[in-house]
């Protein structure tokens, strides 16, 4: 078993949360974490499809110097009233 130390106004936040949720501090804790892991794998095969995702275009000073002018152009289209 693992201790770790917290103060006590992180400790009542933490039993709190865990009571809201019907849940154990330690069960609440293990909910965490795999929450935090399956958002760490699906960002990692968010960034694998991303990079499989088609040809590799070149990104220069030009580049965002044309992605400027074309937002610049579509917000210029848009009438906020």
């Amino acid at each position: 078993m693992t201790v770790i130390e917290l103060s006590d106004e992180q400790a009542a936040a933490l039993k709190q949360r865990a009571a809201a949720r019907g849940l154990s501090v330690q069960a609440y804790v293990e909910r965490l974490v795999r929450a935090e892991q399956d958002a760490e794998d699906e960002f990692e095969a968010l960034a694998v499809e991303g990079l499989d995702s088609g040809e590799p275009i070149e990104i220069g000073p030009g580049y965002w110097e044309a992605k400027h002018r074309q937002l610049d152009e579509r917000l210029s289209k848009t009438v906020v009233r």
